[in-house]
């Protein structure tokens, strides 16, 4: 039993090696140069009950410094004040384009819905994608992410960060979640094996949304509207990615862990979707994970008691781990998420068990919101 425990043990740390090896395909990749064309942009955000967030955020989308592009602001049966702060920031900017869903008995809400109308209301090509509760990182949030576009290139998946609040463990584990999946679909872009993207910042020709009938091919899923619909219509031609610190977008995180770990387990529910290639490497590495540390506990236990070679399981281990600050470490460095380097072992045993613990919830029952 404890040979089968350590053999497992060690293909678990070579598993995890290559895909390390994976993400080196973003850690040490250089942002393609950008082209001059100056394309016109329409930028769609939606909205329900976001009035603060609004007040907040939306002033420095609209005054990007950008030569031509609208911002539609799609209010999808709001109950707040939303309406009315839409009104005065239309006065202000005429470029603000708002778009009205009402409320009724049988509509309260629903973000692929939202969505489609602001594609429909878009006067321009080329889209971007981004949250009420964001906010660009620069003034030059849509040229970095426009510069990424060419012949070939209909798709550019953007880097959407958490706003980092000091002294929080909770905000940690949100950033370090958002770290690792952005090295994922990064890396896998770079290997044009585009899978996913984040509609905090996301980029995308209109005619891409047209031609796939927008989300009716996963209409009855309550998520999905970035990462679904791009698995969908990504290829390992038309896809690119943006990771200059002027192209990120900086969002509101959860404060409370119950949000967070609602939200995480209604964005899962999209993984059963994927195309199945996708979804064998998604479920490999997670695999891979949860044994590596599990089985570290466990040997390292038995090699206490003496019935294993302690410096067998440490060595490994170590290995590991220090190959995961070259790759991920370098990788944070690049999305500006440097300070949590130091805290990189004990962030992923917490994120690897708390997404088991999701994973469970969801075998239970699927939550649904919007």
């Amino acid at each position: 039993m404890l040979i089968f425990l350590y053999v497992i043990f060690v293909l678990s740390v070579v598993a995890q090696l290559f895909y390390f090896y994976i993400f080196s395909k973003f850690t040490y990749s250089k942002q393609e140069v950008t082209n001059i064309k100056q394309l016109k942009f329409s930028v769609i955000i939606c909205a329900r009950n976001e009035a603060d967030n609004l007040k907040l955020h939306l002033e420095k989308v609209l005054t990007q410094r950008y030569l031509d592009f609208e911002v539609i602001v799609v209010n999808d049966a709001s109950t707040d004040t939303t309406s009315t702060l839409l009104e005065e920031y239309q006065i202000r900017f005429r470029h603000l384009k708002i778009i009205e869903i009402k409320a009724s008995e049988n509509y309260s809400g629903n973000k692929k819905n939202a969505i489609t109308k602001g594609v429909e209301a878009s006067k321009y090509e080329y889209l971007l994608f981004t949250d009420a509760d964001c906010e660009p990182a620069s003034t030059h949030w849509i040229s970095e992410m426009a510069s990424q576009f060419s012949d070939r290139k209909k798709i550019v998946l953007g880097y959407g960060a958490y706003k980092k609040i000091s002294n929080s463990f909770l905000n940690k584990i949100i950033r370090y979640e958002t770290l690792i999946t952005a090295v994922q679909y990064f890396s896998y872009a770079k290997m044009s094996m585009p899978y996913m993207g984040v509609g905090r910042n996301l980029a995308y020709k209109k005619s891409l949304f047209t031609e796939a009938n927008g989300f009716v091919s996963h209409a009855n899923v309550t998520s999905g509207d970035d990462d679904l619909f791009i698995n969908e219509v990504a290829s390992q031609k038309n896809t690119t990615i943006c990771f200059t610190k002027q192209s990120f977008t900086i969002s509101e995180p959860k404060t409370t862990f119950k949000s967070w770990f609602n939200q995480k387990r209604r964005h899962v529910t999209t993984a059963n979707y994927y195309k199945p290639i996708h979804k064998s490497l998604l479920g490999i590495y997670y695999i891979s994970q949860i044994s590596f540390w599990l089985l570290t506990i466990i040997l390292l236990a038995y090699s206490l008691i003496g019935q294993l070679e302690i410096w067998n399981v440490i060595l490994l281990m170590l290995l590991r781990l220090l190959i995961q600050y070259i790759i991920i470490g370098k990788a944070a460095e690049k999305l500006n998420e440097k300070d949590l380097i130091p805290w990189f072992p004990i962030l992923d045993i917490y994120l690897v068990f708390i997404q088991f613990v999701i994973f469970i919830r969801n075998l239970k029952g699927k939550p649904n919101s919007w």
